[in-house]
């Protein structure tokens, strides 16, 4: 997945695998998590958020999604 740097004080970079539904989060302190079943409005709403770590926290990471640490 290619990431994308994003403005936020949390999250330093985000990306999407559209063919199996997966969100990749870097955050700035060094850690990488992707979360699985994520839908593309889910990744659409995040990308164009007025505060990317306020709907990451409302729409997936209380979205239940399953969440694996990669690095």
């Amino acid at each position: 997945m290619d990431y994308v740097r994003v403005e936020s004080s949390h999250i330093q970079a985000v990306a999407y695998d559209d063919s199996t539904m997966t969100l990749g989060i870097r955050f700035k302190d060094g850690g990488d998590y992707h979360y699985d079943g994520v839908p593309e409005r889910v990744y659409a709403g995040l990308m164009s958020a007025r505060s990317v770590g306020g709907y990451f926290d409302r729409h997936v990471k209380r979205g239940g999604y399953r969440c694996r640490k990669i690095q």
